[in-house]
């Protein structure tokens, strides 16, 4: 069994800073890539981020604001969001990819207004 649970949304203002954290754990073997998606109110899943073992991958609406990392040793990936938009207001999902499934985390929700 694998579970991903995540932490670090909020309420923030237009300008703002959130960090998000989701950490891994159960049987985990031969990840092949770890990510975040948004879902906001009425739009379709979209994917924000993804970092594999050949680098990483960014939607054209963050890129240059966030940033996706990783640690491997505690299975745990990171998204920085800077310069935070109302437009980010959704909930973000992890998103952990290995050889032999595809999780999802709970979803944590990102508020950005004044």
């Amino acid at each position: 069994q694998v579970q991903l649970v995540e932490s670090g949304g909020g309420l923030v203002q237009p300008g703002g800073s959130l960090r998000l954290s989701c950490a891994a754990s159960g049987s985990i073997f031969s990840i092949n890539a770890m990510g975040w998606y948004r879902q906001a109110p009425g739009k379709q899943r979209e994917l924000v981020a993804v970092i594999t073992s050949d680098g990483t991958n960014y939607a054209g609406s963050v890129k240059g604001r966030f940033t996706i990392s990783r640690d491997n040793a505690k299975n745990t990936v990171y998204l920085q969001m800077n310069s935070l938009k109302p437009e980010d207001t959704a909930v973000y999902y992890c998103n952990l990819v290995l050889t032999y499934g595809d999780y999802w985390g709970q979803g944590t929700q990102v508020t950005v207004s004044s």
